[in-house]
């Protein structure tokens, strides 16, 4: 079964790269063919040096594409005059812009200047925009704030306000959370995918945040190491080893179950857990992290079970000793590991 929404931007055969001389150039992916659509919310991902950024501004019209094209509501972006092309694509970059005697409020009517023409008289219709973009960006509160005095967060809240109130068709977002923290980091990505559903918005945002994207974004587009783009959903790209393939490392496995990446540290001895729900989820984590492999054998260094209530039963060698902590359970084995010896081989 095949259901599409209504493309907003697809590209179609395009390579990308940068000039290395007058008439040389290297292309970092070629034969790119995605699509995005209207109401679609796609996180775009790839190991550094995959050449992300380089595909978001070659989309944007930042710089040049090698080959191919890139067609927005059907027409292709070369063939647009500047001004109609900053009223169907927004862009919200990274960089960390020096703004001073700028309010919120400003900068977000710097958004509809594509509409205004030169003057940058704002008409009622205007300013009606400009309040809505600030509404649904929950920024009321930074309006009248300097932007030279608004933490990184909330910078970044009007100035995604600002690209929304150039009512675009798409918005596209190189890393618009890497200085912020993980709550913010959250907070910042929900706004988005709910922008894309409640304003029909094409939303592209590029990230380092595997996890996040996973269980954010409703397309992936994951920049292959071999200069390929692997296009689905989060649950399709975990499903086929996408994921795995691109990201994965000796040290570093994708878990399936949880949907991330975690560490495999060296497996220095081995433990039986009997523990169920909650308590045998962290406690399992806490041992794997901590160089303890599970197993079903009687042959197990020690065994860990959880009592009634919050405690835990440690056995070593026969001898068993109650715990009231994950920690308490992690020192008592590592005491016994060390004198033990060696990691398992």
């Amino acid at each position: 079964m095949n259901v599409e929404s209504p493309v907003a931007l697809e590209t179609r055969d395009l390579s990308v790269g940068y000039k290395t001389g007058r008439r040389r150039s290297t292309v970092i992916v070629s034969s790119i063919n995605v699509r995005l659509s209207h109401g679609e919310f796609v996180c775009l991902l790839g190991p550094n040096g995959a050449g992300k950024s380089t595909l978001l501004r070659t989309i944007a019209r930042m710089q040049p594409s090698i080959s191919g094209q890139t067609l927005i509501q059907g027409t292709d972006l070369s063939a647009l005059p500047g001004q109609q092309l900053a009223k169907l694509l927004s862009v919200v970059l990274t960089d960390r812009l020096s703004i001073t005697r700028l309010t919120g409020y400003d900068l977000v009517s710097l958004g509809r200047f594509p509409h205004t023409g030169w003057s940058g008289r704002l008409s009622a219709e205007d300013r009606q925009i400009v309040g809505w973009a600030i509404e649904v960006t929950h920024s009321e509160h930074l309006a009248n704030r300097d932007v030279s005095e608004m933490s990184d967060g909330e910078r970044q809240r009007i100035m995604i306000g600002r690209a929304l109130a150039q009512k675009p068709s798409v918005m596209l977002l190189d890393e618009p959370t890497a200085f912020l923290d993980l709550p913010t980091r959250v907070e910042i990505t929900g706004l988005l995918r709910r922008l894309a559903r409640e304003a029909d918005l094409a939303v592209l945002m590029s990230t380092h945040d595997l996890d996040l994207a996973i269980r954010s974004a409703d397309t992936l587009w994951l920049m292959q190491a071999e200069g390929s783009v692997a296009v689905g959903a989060p649950e399709d790209l975990v499903l086929d080893g996408a994921l795995e393939g691109t990201f994965g490392t000796p040290e570093l496995t994708f878990d399936s179950e949880l949907g991330g990446f975690r560490s495999t540290p060296a497996v220095f001895a081995t433990v039986r857990l009997d523990a169920d729900g909650l308590q045998g989820l962290w406690m399992k984590r806490a041992l794997e992290r901590s160089g303890f492999g599970l197993t079903e054998e009687d042959s197990a260094f020690a065994s860990v079970s959880s009592d009634e209530g919050s405690t835990w039963a440690v056995t070593i060698n026969s001898s068993t000793t109650t715990c009231a902590t994950v920690s308490d359970v992690l020192r008592l084995l590592n005491h016994g590991r060390n004198r033990v010896g060696s990691p398992a081989r």
